[in-house]
C-alpha cells in the first residue's frame, strides 16, 4: 500500500514489542512467540482494567519473570515499545492507536469487526505512524487469498461462489474478518462490490440463487481455531480452496513478520500482502 520508508537499520538491536490483550489466548501466544524470538523482545503488556492479570508479570504463565507488568494504562504499556501488536476489540484498538500515533509507536493490527468509519479513523492514524492491518496474520491464509484472487479472475462467470467459515464458540463477530476479506478479494477480482453482492443469511423461500452473489455460511462451536473454505461450484465440477488453522501460533509468527516489515517504514497503511511481497 502507501507509506514512508526509513533507511535500512545498521544496528542489530531487538525490536521492542508491546502486546495488547496480554492475558488472553492470542496475547499469550504472542508473548510466547516473542520470548522465543531472536530479534524481538517484549517491552509492554496491555489489558482491560477489569482483568485479574493487571499488575502481574506478563510471562508468569510461562514460569518466567520478564519484568514487564500487565497494565491498563495505555501510555505506560507503550512507553518502551517500538511496535504494538493488537488482537483485541475495535474500540480498544482505536484507543491504543490514538496513543501510538502520539508516541510514534508502530502497530500490527489483527483485530476484526471494524466499521467503515473506524477503518477510516485507522487510515488517519497511519498518516502519523506505520500500521500493518489484516484480518488474518497467517502466512498460509494470505497465500490462500492470493490463490482466490487468481481463481476468481478465471471463474468470474459460470461458477457460484460460497464461503464457509468455522470458529470457536467464543468468537464474537460473524462472518469472520478472514471470510469477509476472502469475499472482498474475490469480488474485487471480478469487478464487483461485495456490499452489493454478499448474501449472509438464507431462510424460507429464497428463490433461485442470484448468479452474481457471494454467499457466506458461519459455524461456531467448540475450540475450532479457524477453518475457511471457498467453493466455486460450476456445472459438472466444483473447486474448493480451503485453509485450516490448528494453532494460533501461525497468527503469532505472521505478526512477527509484520513487525519486522515495519522496521523499514515510518508511516503508512500496509497489509500482509505487502509484508509477504504478494501485491
Amino acid at each position: 500500500m502507501t507509506g514512508t520508508s526509513l533507511p535500512a537499520a545498521t544496528a542489530a538491536t531487538p525490536c521492542r514489542v508491546a502486546v495488547a490483550g496480554a492475558s488472553g489466548r492470542m496475547g499469550r501466544m504472542l508473548i510466547e512467540a516473542l520470548r522465543a524470538s531472536d530479534d524481538c523482545v517484549l517491552a509492554g503488556a496491555l489489558d482491560i482494567a477489569a482483568s485479574p492479570a493487571i499488575g502481574s508479570d506478563a510471562t508468569a504463565f510461562l514460569g518466567h519473570a520478564s519484568g514487564v507488568a500487565i497494565t491498563a494504562d495505555i501510555a505506560t504499556g507503550l512507553k518502551n515499545a517500538d511496535v504494538l501488536i493488537d488482537f483485541t476489540r475495535p474500540e480498544g484498538t482505536l484507543a491504543h492507536l490514538a496513543v501510538c500515533s502520539q508516541l510514534g509507536v508502530k502497530a500490527v493490527i489483527g483485530t476484526t469487526g471494524f466499521s467503515d468509519a473506524q477503518k477510516a479513523e485507522i487510515a488517519s492514524f497511519a498518516q502519523r505512524t506505520a500500521i500493518v492491518m489484516a484480518p488474518n496474520m497467517s502466512v498460509g491464509v494470505n497465500v490462500t487469498l492470493k490463490l482466490l484472487q487468481m481463481a476468481a479472475k478465471a471463474m468470474a462467470t459460470g461458477y457460484d461462489i460460497e464461503i464457509i467459515e468455522a470458529h470457536h464458540r467464543h468468537k464474537v463477530d460473524a462472518p469472520s474478518g478472514t471470510a469477509l476479506k476472502m469475499g472482498e478479494v474475490i469480488a474485487d477480482a471480478m469487478g464487483r462490490d461485495l456490499k452489493e453482492c454478499a448474501v449472509y443469511a438464507r431462510e424460507g423461500v429464497t428463490g433461485e440463487r442470484d448468479p452474481s452473489s457471494i454467499g457466506f455460511a458461519t459455524i461456531r462451536g467448540g475450540d475450532i481455531v479457524g477453518d475457511h473454505t471457498v467453493l466455486f461450484a460450476g456445472i459438472g465440477e466444483r473447486i474448493e480452496i480451503t485453509h485450516k488453522s490448528s494453532s494460533r501460533s501461525t497468527y503469532a509468527q505472521g505478526s512477527l513478520r509484520a513487525v519486522r516489515f515495519l522496521a523499514a517504514h515510518k508511516t503508512g497503511m500496509f497489509d500482509m500482502f505487502d509484508v509477504l511481497g504478494l501485491q
